[in-house]
């Protein structure tokens, strides 16, 4: 956000992307892989950044959450929607592929549940998640987050501000 506050020629928009889309098994949040990973590199970047996360005991399905993003998009809201969306998972553990769990977070911020329900339940979205993981696809992309700059040019992993800087000017200059 501080590079779109910065240059107003940056855009950002948020795209979906799932981990593991059915039919790709989920990971067991008791296993081995998840711990190890969350200890050697996700706890300690987060302690860096001042961050409150814990390793969530679910690993659900995401497209239905990105489904409910694209409808927040809708509303104006998308912000606000996506950053309750992460700390429901991240800090609370709760099961962001379930309906009622996205609809109470759109509550919570004073959204229109039933609509979201509504949406949810007609997959009104999921075409556009859909086209957000092909876009990801045809740009190479295999993980998050990821950043890309005006199609050309990506960065995988977390960034700085400084390299996301030298990203946008590489394709500038393009």
């Amino acid at each position: 956000m501080e590079l779109a506050s910065s240059d107003a020629d940056v855009e950002i928009v948020w795209r979906a992307f799932e981990l593991r889309p059915d039919p790709a098994p989920t990971l067991d949040p008791d296993g081995e892989y998840l711990h190890r990973v969350w200890g050697s590199s996700v706890y300690p970047m987060a302690e860096r950044l001042g961050m409150t996360i814990r390793l969530p005991p679910v690993q659900p399905r995401s497209r239905r959450a990105h489904e409910a993003a694209h409808w927040a998009r809708g509303c104006g809201r998308f912000d606000e929607y996506n950053a309750a969306v992460f700390r429901a998972f991240f800090e609370r553990g709760e099961n962001i592929g379930e309906i009622g769990v996205l609809v109470k977070l759109a509550a919570d911020l004073g959204l229109d549940e039933a609509a979201l329900r509504a949406s949810l339940e007609t997959r009104e979205f999921e075409l556009a998640v859909i086209e957000d993981e092909r876009l990801a696809q045809a740009l190479g992309l295999s993980g998050v987050p990821a950043f890309v700059a005006g199609r050309k040019a990506a960065l995988s992993g977390v960034q700085t501000v400084a390299g996301l800087r030298e990203l946008i000017e590489h394709v500038r200059a393009a």
